[in-house]
């Protein structure tokens, strides 16, 4: 199996590595990205902001994670098995679908290679006006980890370790892990590994196989069955859940298609529902036009249209600025708050 494209270059000792290329490196950290071979780390909008005590992220506000020492960060920067209408990040880059585990780096090596990257955005603000340097000392010191920030993390041969080895970190309180869908072996590899983080998420924007395909650009021709088996793995999974709805004016936010994904709701049966608006920013705007974007007044129409299919779920929080809503399960029903939660 070998990884294919501008994404795959050779390593100084010998052995074949994956490694972003020098030229896509730097385009990404133009982007203010920190990079390490395959993996990245960002400082995030609501990051900076919780730096000048001007506000936090949705995290926060639905589940308590603390915003200025959250981790955005991932294993497979370049990485990904669709290429999402919606998705901010640099689609056009992502190149292979292959990550051999022998041509990985450890888990142990992307995260304290992240950690400096990371570091390394963080000391610039210590500069800047406005800026609570306590805060920025505490952040270097990451409570949380939100694997999410690129690609698909799922695609990650040795993800159950990298997830056991953030828990092993003094400081770590939470990890966060947010999957397309396609790689349902690794859900599995997850659970059977006890390497389940503490909450899981699912992204779901659609409610049939025709509207997947033309919202995800999915490369696995099985692609709908594999999300489909991972929505079943959910309802399994010993572990906090979230499907995570992106609205799509023109998309998929007609409000026919709300019996449609109340039943896909049913099979997954999470213990959370977070319905977003997709969001005009980054490299989606070269796809999509501003006017896909939903208002916070639609977006609240169309999770009170959902919860009125559903028996058992109730509306429990929203953040404006983010133009999300917030269901909760309540036959499924645990602690929202984190530093409450015990698995």
């Amino acid at each position: 199996m070998s990884c294919s494209g501008e994404y795959y270059s050779h390593n100084n000792q010998g052995d074949n590595l994956i490694q972003i290329t020098p030229a896509l490196k730097q385009k990404l950290k133009k982007a203010k990205y920190g990079v390490f071979n395959h993996s990245a780390v960002e400082l995030c909008h609501w990051t900076k902001k919780s730096f000048a005590d001007e506000g936090t992220c949705y995290k926060h506000k639905f589940y308590g994670i603390s915003t200025h020492r959250c981790m955005e960060m991932t294993p497979t920067a370049l990485n990904c098995e669709n290429r999402c209408l919606y998705c901010w990040r640099p689609t056009e880059f992502y190149d292979t679908l292959n990550m051999p585990a022998q041509l990985v780096d450890s888990p142990d090596v992307i995260v304290h290679s992240l950690l400096e990257e990371r570091r390394k955005l963080i000391v610039g603000f210590y500069g800047s006006e406005g800026i609570n340097k306590s805060k920025l000392d505490e952040s270097l010191f990451p409570e949380h980890y939100a694997i999410s920030l690129s690609g698909e993390p799922t695609m990650y041969p040795k993800l159950p370790d990298l997830i056991k080895y953030l828990f092993s970190l003094k400081a770590t309180k939470s990890i966060f892990l947010v999957t397309n869908g396609q790689e349902p072996e690794m859900l599995q590899r997850l659970s059977e590994e006890d390497a389940l983080p503490t909450q899981l998420y699912l992204s779901t924007n659609a409610s049939n196989k025709n509207m997947f395909y033309k919202i995800n650009g999915p490369k696995y021709k099985d692609a709908w069955e594999r999300w489909l088996k991972s929505l079943e793995l959910v309802s399994q999974l010993r572990t906090r859940t979230v499907l995570r709805f992106t609205l799509i004016r023109d998309f998929n936010t007609d409000l026919n298609y709300l019996d449609d994904f109340a039943n896909l709701v049913k099979i997954g049966s999470p213990h959370f529902i977070e319905l977003k608006s997709y969001m005009h920013v980054g490299m989606s705007t070269n796809r999509l036009e501003q006017s896909n974007m939903l208002e916070m007044a639609e977006v609240k129409k169309f999770a009170e249209g959902l919860k009125s299919k559903l028996s058992n779920y109730s509306y429990v929080d929203e953040s404006i600025p983010s133009r999300i809503v917030l269901l909760q399960n309540q036959y499924r029903s645990i602690d929202r708050w984190i530093e409450n939660y015990r698995s």
